[in-house]
């Protein structure tokens, strides 16, 4: 399994060099094509008597257009992804960033984003993430501001017993193929039902070419914490894990482990739904 064609969204409202970067590896690693995307919506600009001139529309139209051509030439200009770069698509849009992404990504396998942070000077520029795995329909890399170089040597698989979490370690599969190791952990009160699922998938993961370790750990105060601390002991460089929306709040898989938790770090993390 590969990964044939990847797709990177940039934020149009900062600069994206470690995410392109990013990227890079993962297009050498792979052999694989690289479609940059990025999309903007306008500022809401308006008078106090709520009057709406079309010098104001042509004057957000404007701003819209030089941040999408700056990430555009940013995109062209990375050295290093210059021989995967593929195609390039700017998207000035009014609907939600993440839907937007969510709908080019139909031509990708594999949509990699980082967590971009809301312009004073423009509008919505970057998908809210959580929005976007949900709606991607494919694996999303997430790669934080401060992670650590994308080699992924270690891969370690945050597992529970879900839907999302065994669609990860499928979408992940090129990943841990590639991975010097791989750890499966589990954070649980029901060890002994951990034991045998963590066992099956080991064992599914041999049959794919994969060696895994396992690792189990009791439930404490923080199943956040836990996982975060068994990632440190392994060293491991990324996260997979499923992830799934609530009605009210939105967080990852495991209950408590939180969307800060996989997007807050220094790791990048592979999350699928």
């Amino acid at each position: 399994m590969t990964y044939a064609t990847l797709m990177v969204h940039l934020d149009a409202g900062c600069s994206n060099a470690a995410l392109l970067a990013t990227a890079a590896v993962q297009a050498e690693r792979f052999g694989a094509g690289v479609i940059g995307v990025a999309a903007a919506q306008p500022v809401q600009i308006g008078t106090c008597d709520g009057y709406y001139s079309g010098d104001f529309a042509a004057a957000e139209r404007g701003i819209v257009d030089a941040a999408l051509e700056r990430a555009q030439s940013e995109f062209r200009d990375c050295a290093v992804l210059a021989p995967y770069a593929r195609e390039w698509r700017s998207i000035p849009t009014l609907a939600p960033i993440a839907d937007v992404v969510a709908a080019e990504a139909r031509s990708a396998d594999l949509v990699i984003a980082g967590i971009g942070k809301r312009s004073e000077t423009i509008g919505n520029t970057h998908a809210d993430i959580g929005d976007l795995v949900l709606r991607a329909g494919r694996p999303v890399l997430v790669v934080p501001p401060a992670a650590a170089p994308a080699v992924f040597e270690t891969v370690m698989v945050a597992w529970n017993d879900s839907r999302e979490c065994r669609r990860a370690v499928a979408d992940a599969l090129p990943f841990l193929k590639r991975a010097d190791r791989v750890v499966v952990a589990a954070v649980t009160a029901e060890m002994s039902e951990a034991h045998i699922e963590v066992g099956q998938v080991v064992a599914w993961l041999e049959r794919h070419g994969v060696t895994a370790d396992r690792h189990l750990s009791p439930a404490g105060r923080s199943v956040t914490e836990r996982l975060s601390t068994i990632a440190t002991e392994h060293d491991a460089d990324l996260i997979v894990a499923g992830a799934y929306g609530h009605s009210r709040i939105r967080e990852w898989a495991f209950g408590g482990v939180t969307r800060d938790m996989l997007l807050g770090g220094n790791r990048c993390a592979l999350l699928s739904n």
